[in-house]
């Protein structure tokens, strides 16, 4: 018994010794290290995720900002009009029968609207433009005249109106629907057949979805034997965007402004138009053909167009476009972080093989960190400085700490190199990709195939299980 005992406890300890070096192997082998890596670029995502919701609550309060802005200043300037509204009473008989079975006709006199629309419309806007700030925020607001000229014809209408309706032309107002009366600074000219007009706050309920009652209205009697003139220049004032609803049977309009980057918006686009430094200059020509907008209708006894939810769909014009957003841009950047946490672990993870310097997961872990900052520090920079010089001082400054970071971890000035480089190879693509928006799918294809192929080609002759370069 007492020589099976010293076996016995050999034997335990041999089995005890094996389950050890099993367990140092797991730890070390290639397929344990690669796992952990995966785990610490998932929990990487958390604080991702939460720079993206920074992001998007940065560009909430940026808009904010903005409408706060322009509520003061006269909010987008959207121009409806001019139109002619003319009083309607419609007589209307109605056939009831009594309890004795007896037809009785009684007739109701309802009223209504007509409403005529140009016969020919020429709108001349020229805008001065600056960026108004609050705090760090800042919007593009413009000031300037606008002239309306053109004239009306009651030619397409007189054979249209039923037996039972009666128009009062002398009663007829001519009306500008506008976005907001703060808009409205002064009027320069007003004439109407020769005659001048007193304009009056209020559309009569000419309206698309952008403006409710706002805009001026003034009495015009209306010549329904001939052309009715008008010429109407005004001083208004509005911010980021200007809308043009085309309600003439041929509807010219002309936009000129100082702002360098225009961005044209809207159902119809100008046929001419040029841009530089200095501003730009841009023309439309619209047919009634063109658009939905009727020529001349009849609303009802509120006096409302009923389809007006439409209008909005033929509106055209510009937007005061800036021509870097640096919180869309960001939002674009935070898109291809992933990149920035997977590369930089593979690097360390090469270099860590090539060099035999091991490399704790912790390690791994900061170096993934420090990548995530980055987003953090272009967001805050670029809301004090232009976009580029913000993504210039971030990835200098993040290449910088990934370079340094790697010498201390390798102590190889050559292995800390390739970190650097491909580090800053990284941010030049990234930020190639965010100015090519139209290539931007291209690009970064392209660079994933050829990360892809760098990779295969390095690990082609890896021992996975050993994490070795076999010769």
């Amino acid at each position: 018994m007492s020589d099976q005992k010293p076996v016995f406890e050999k034997a335990l300890l041999d089995s005890q010794i094996n389950k050890q070096k099993n367990k140092n192997n797991f730890i070390t082998s290639g397929g344990f290290k690669i796992g952990i890596l995966a785990v610490l670029i998932l929990l990487l995502l958390i604080p991702i995720t939460m720079i993206r919701f920074l992001i998007s609550e940065r560009s909430q309060r940026a808009t904010e900002a903005e409408e706060s802005i322009m509520e003061a200043w006269g909010s987008q300037f959207v121009l409806s009009g001019p139109v002619i509204r003319i009083p309607v009473t419609e007589i209307e008989e109605i056939v009831t029968t009594t309890d004795k079975g007896e037809k009785k006709i009684e007739s109701v006199q309802r009223k209504k609207a007509l409403w005529i629309t140009p016969k020919d419309v020429a709108i001349q806007m020229d805008f001065s433009a600056e960026r108004k700030h609050r705090g760090i925020f800042s919007v593009a607001l413009f000031s300037g005249d606008v002239s309306i000229t053109g004239s009306f014809s009651y030619e397409r209408v007189k054979d249209q109106l039923n037996v039972n309706q009666e128009i009062f032309p002398g009663q007829a107002e001519i009306i500008i629907g506008l976005t907001s009366q703060k808009g409205i600074r002064r009027i320069i000219k007003a004439d109407w057949n020769g005659d001048a007009l007193f304009f009056k706050p209020g559309n009569q309920n000419f309206s698309t979805e952008y403006s409710n009652n706002s805009g001026m209205n003034a009495s015009s009697p209306f010549n329904t034997e001939g052309l009715n003139s008008f010429d109407i220049q005004f001083s208004v004032q509005g911010g980021k965007a200007l809308r043009i609803l085309p309600v003439g049977e041929t509807t010219a309009a002309r936009i000129c402004s100082d702002w360098p980057s225009p961005s044209y918006q809207g159902g119809f686009l100008p046929s001419k138009h040029e841009f530089s430094q200095n501003g730009f200059d841009a023309e439309w020509e619209i047919s009634y053909l063109s658009r939905s907008i009727p020529l001349f209708w009849i609303s009802g006894e509120k006096g409302e167009y009923e389809n007006r939810n439409n209008l909005s769909q033929e509106l055209f014009g510009v937007d005061f476009f800036k021509p870097l957003d640096h919180y869309s841009l960001s939002e674009r950047a935070v898109k291809y972080a992933i990149l920035f946490i997977i590369i930089p672990f593979l690097t360390l993870f090469f270099l860590e093989i090539f060099s035999q310097k091991s490399i704790h997961p912790a390690q791994y872990l900061l170096s993934g960190f420090a990548n995530v900052i980055f987003y953090l520090l272009l967001l805050s920079i670029s809301e004090h400085m232009s976009f580029s010089l913000a993504y210039l001082i971030s990835s200098f400054a993040l290449t910088a700490m990934m370079t340094f970071y790697a010498h201390s971890l390798l102590e190889k000035w050559a292995s800390s190199a390739y970190m650097g480089l491909i580090m800053a190879m990284l941010y030049l693509i990234l930020y190639i990709t965010l100015n090519a928006e139209d290539w931007a799918l291209l690009i970064g294809s392209i660079a994933a195939f050829v990360i892809c192929g760098v990779v295969m080609f390095l690990t082609r002759k890896l021992d996975w299980k050993k994490l070795k370069v076999i010769s």
